[in-house]
C-alpha cells in the first residue's frame, strides 16, 4: 500500500515525513505467508522455509530471474559448494567450509571475485604471487571480500562452528549446476576440468 507524503507548509529537513507516515512499509510482513525463512535442508535437498511452505530445491536457478533470501540459504547450505544462479556474466555459489578447513590457495586470472561472510569468522590470504600473500585480514559474519582477478587467494574458517561464505565470480567460474559436496569432491573435480583443457 502506498501513502501520499504529507508536505509541511514550512520546508523543513523532514519535509515529506509526519508523525503518521514515517517510513511506511509498501508491503505488510506480518500477513505475508511467502516470507522465506530457511530453517533446514530437508532430506530430499531442499532448502524449507520456517512454516514449512515455499519449499526451494538446492539447485543452479540460472540464468532465468531468481529470488532468495541470500543470508538464510547461505547459513542453511551444508555443501563445500554449490551453483546456486549461473548467468552469461556472473555465478552465485553458496560455500560451507567446516572447522579448520580452508577453500585453498587459488587464483582465477579472468575472474574476479566477491565473497561475504554469513556466519562464522576466517582469515583471508592475498598476494600477487603464490609464495607472497602480504594481504591478511581476519573476516567475521558481515564482511565482504573482494578479489581481483589474477590474485592469489585462500579463506581458512578459524573459528569452532561452519564458516558459511557465498561467492560471486564475474564472469562464471564453474560449470552450470556444479555441486561439491565435500572439498575432496571439489578438488577431484578441477583435476578432471584440468585435464580436458
Amino acid at each position: 500500500m502506498y501513502y501520499a507524503p504529507y508536505i509541511h507548509p514550512h520546508p523543513h529537513p523532514y519535509q515529506y515525513q509526519n508523525s503518521y507516515y514515517v517510513n511506511e512499509p509498501m508491503y505488510n510482513h506480518l500477513r505475508n505467508p511467502d516470507y522465506w525463512s530457511v530453517n533446514n535442508v530437508n532430506h530430499l535437498g531442499y532448502l524449507q522455509s520456517s512454516n514449512g511452505r515455499n519449499n526451494i530445491e538446492v539447485k543452479d536457478y540460472g540464468p532465468k530471474p531468481f529470488v532468495l533470501n541470500i543470508n538464510e540459504g547461505t547459513k542453511q547450505n551444508t555443501t563445500y559448494r554449490t551453483a546456486l544462479w549461473t548467468g552469461k556474466h556472473l555465478q552465485v555459489t553458496l560455500m560451507s567450509l567446516k572447522v579448520g578447513e580452508d577453500i585453498g590457495l587459488e587464483i582465477h586470472p579472468n575472474v574476479d571475485q566477491f565473497l561475504r561472510i554469513e556466519q562464522g569468522q576466517g582469515v583471508v590470504q592475498m598476494g600477487n604471487r603464490k609464495d607472497n600473500l602480504n594481504f591478511v585480514r581476519n573476516v567475521y559474519d558481515d564482511y565482504a571480500i573482494m578479489i581481483p582477478a589474477g590474485t592469489w587467494h585462500n579463506v581458512a574458517n578459524t573459528g569452532n562452528i561452519p564458516l558459511k561464505l557465498y561467492s560471486i565470480y564475474a564472469p562464471p567460474n564453474h560449470p552450470f549446476g556444479t555441486v561439491h559436496v565435500t572439498k575432496a569432491d571439489a578438488v577431484t573435480a578441477e583435476e578432471v576440468q584440468r585435464l580436458w583443457q
